[in-house]
């Protein structure tokens, strides 16, 4: 097994990814590049939107089948960069460049992976690989799009920086748009109702819950109020308060559920941007993740989202990288990681 050569055409094809914008919503020109490299490797490619997927030559219906899935836009880069984030610069084991780390590593790893497993087989499963759009956003031309045109999947990995340890639960988003009503007066007089502060007793009330449910993995469901918008003068009452509340819930509650539950507990107006991007877990009596805590890793849970979140199959994160490198400046990924990932992913599903 050429673990270095596979590295190299990792090394090869992350490069010319970063060398090509792909924000979110604007990657066809990446998606392009996937498509070729994948022609290029033999495989047959599918695609919908800017998602490009592959499925292993050895399908079977009567087995499982394993989804390797990563994204391929990223998020703007920052104002703080001192490198051109699209330019791939090699310095010794490192690799700077916009998405290097958040997903391009993973992407290639995976990609590499799935050639050698769909050439020398893996332990039980079907594949299918896939690179997927507007994870970054949530999009509805990302993952959402692809996933009805799909195999039948029962479990996936995806290849999000986590140091490659196994991330087995994931927390989940909800935005919700609290609105206070008031009357308008004029402030001098005494005059109306403060939307204002017919809103303090939510955000009170917001500040200080703290729900009951907590997660081995992911600790507590969390809300904060992130934005708050009111007023147009300093002599004029408010009428309207809006709030804006950021929700992350763990897998022991439903988004719906909390939603409920802040509409039941605030006096607000009340309303949930979407539910669909729910809070996602593995048990850790899967065999993927048994496998990966025999071969000594360590399962935790992680803060930030993912397309783990629109999936409708029990999934895990696993990929080179570090989660704190993501969308910052000078982004970077080492040669070392990507080598290390593509030996790991073999050795978990090889047969």
């Amino acid at each position: 097994m050429q673990i270095k050569q596979y590295t190299e055409d990792a090394v090869r094809l992350l490069s010319q990814l970063i060398a090509t914008p792909s924000v979110s919503r604007d990657e066809k020109v990446a998606a392009d590049i996937m498509q070729k490299e994948m022609l290029r490797l033999g495989l047959e490619t599918h695609r919908e939107a800017n998602n490009v997927w592959t499925i292993g030559k050895q399908y079977d219906n009567n087995k499982p089948t394993l989804l390797l899935n990563a994204h391929i836009d990223t998020v703007r880069p920052v104002a703080s960069w001192t490198r051109e984030p699209f330019k791939p610069e090699l310095d010794g084991d490192i690799l700077y460049g916009l998405g290097s780390n958040d997903c391009g590593g993973g992407l290639v790893s995976l990609l590499q992976a799935f050639c050698y497993l769909n050439e020398y087989g893996c332990a039980g499963y079907n594949l299918v690989y896939l690179a997927s759009a507007e994870e970054e956003v949530s999009g509805k031309d990302g993952i959402s799009r692809a996933i009805p045109m799909l195999p039948h999947i029962d479990v996936a990995i995806v290849g999000e920086p986590t140091g490659m340890q196994p991330a087995v639960a994931e927390k989940g988003l909800m935005v919700i748009d609290l609105k206070a009503h008031g009357k308008s007066g004029h402030a001098a007089r005494g005059e109306g109702i403060n939307a204002i502060y017919k809103a303090l007793d939510d955000l009170v009330w917001i500040r200080d819950y703290r729900f009951k449910r907590i997660s081995p993995h992911l600790g507590a469901t969390v809300m904060n109020a992130t934005v708050i918008n009111a007023g147009t003068q300093h002599n004029v009452v408010p009428d309207v308060c809006n709030i804006v509340v950021d929700v992350r819930t763990n897998e022991m509650y439903t988004n719906e559920e909390v939603f409920e539950f802040i509409n039941n507990h605030t006096q607000c107006e009340c309303k949930a941007r979407s539910f669909r991007l729910h809070s996602s877990s593995i048990d850790l009596e899967h065999p993927l993740v048994k496998r990966l805590i025999d071969m000594g890793k360590q399962p935790f849970g992680s803060p930030t989202l993912s397309d783990q979140a629109l999936m409708p199959w029990q999934s895990l994160k696993l990929g080179p990288g570090d989660s704190a490198r993501s969308h910052s400046a000078n982004e970077y990924i080492r040669i070392s990681e990507i080598e290390d990932a593509i030996s790991t992913y073999i050795q978990l599903l090889k047969i």
